[in-house]
């Protein structure tokens, strides 16, 4: 594929295919939303995988509504008229040109499909048809399937960390922990972006990167809590858990030392200028302390 960034033409088409070619793969429909049955179908969808508190409602179908019928994003994915995943986005600062993605999710019953990347897919479409080049989101930094499918799947990098950035969000997948994100940019007309697009995922080698000389800043102990070592070279590592959602239901105070750890080890290099270069499926990110 052709390194150079396409005129916005060829880009657009070539999003199209791309979202058209992962919906079919996933057996899915992806269209946007404006009835308010399909929209009260997407909040009742949302509650269902967030299990939230009562009256703590991820979305109403009023808000969805009101962002719909401004012009912002709001898809779901049906199958045999089945809604098994929505994706939610408004517009961000005029300036910067960009659309910020708020929430996105799969039905249990969608599961394992690719029904998310499609849903990704087809809002990389519809920005690039309204001129957008950027879409930023948040995502739970210790959630290792969410860093894989979005630094990996999709080829977005994290740009900031942003500590509590929520606050308390009482559900059942959050828990009563503090909402740490890491805030990423997906620059659509990348070649990283594009090719994923098309089904090639960004591979990250930790094991390479360690024979290499990268250090272990954060690494996972004997009981599965975390240890913090070395940050001393150019390349460092990252550590997180293979489930931190399930770590929560059985052993909160250690999964709350993940987030205590986390937020120093690795809140601390990208404050002090460290770039994240990517996320090993076997559970690493990638940090860069070489001036760029």
């Amino acid at each position: 594929m052709n390194a150079e960034r396409p005129v916005a033409a060829e880009l657009r088409a070539e999003a199209v295919a791309a979202a058209q070619a992962a919906a079919a793969a996933s057996g899915v429909e992806v269209r946007e939303i404006t009835e308010i049955a399909e929209l009260t179908a997407v909040g009742v969808l949302f509650e269902t995988i967030w299990r939230p508190s009562p009256g703590a409602r991820p979305v109403t179908a009023e808000l969805l509504r009101a962002l719909s019928s401004a012009g912002n994003y709001v898809a779901g994915a049906f199958a045999d008229g089945e809604l098994l995943g929505a994706c939610v986005g408004f517009f961000g600062n005029p300036g910067k040109g960009s659309l910020h993605s708020h929430i996105a999710g799969v039905a249990k019953a969608g599961a394992g499909r690719g029904i998310g990347y499609a849903l990704k897919l087809h809002q990389r479409s519809w920005a690039l048809g309204q001129d957008v080049s950027a879409i930023e989101w948040t995502f739970d930094p210790l959630v290792r399937r969410n860093a894989y499918f979005n630094l990996g799947k999709l080829g977005a990098l994290p740009v900031l960390y942003l500590q509590d950035f929520y606050g308390p969000m009482e559900d059942g997948i959050n828990g009563s922990s503090s909402t740490d994100r890491l805030m990423v940019s997906w620059d659509l007309a990348s070649s990283a972006v594009r090719t994923a697009a098309f089904g090639e995922p960004i591979r990250t080698d930790a094991k390479a990167l360690l024979d290499q000389g990268a250090a272990v800043a954060l690494s996972i102990d004997a009981d599965g809590g975390p240890t913090a070592g070395s940050a001393d070279a150019p390349v460092v590592l990252v550590a997180v858990p293979p489930d931190i959602e399930g770590l929560r239901g059985t052993d909160p105070g250690r999964a709350a030392a993940w987030r205590t750890v986390l937020r120093e080890v690795l809140g601390g290099l990208m404050s002090s200028g460290g770039r994240m270069t990517g996320f090993d499926r076997a559970g690493w990110y990638v940090i860069s302390k070489e001036e760029q």
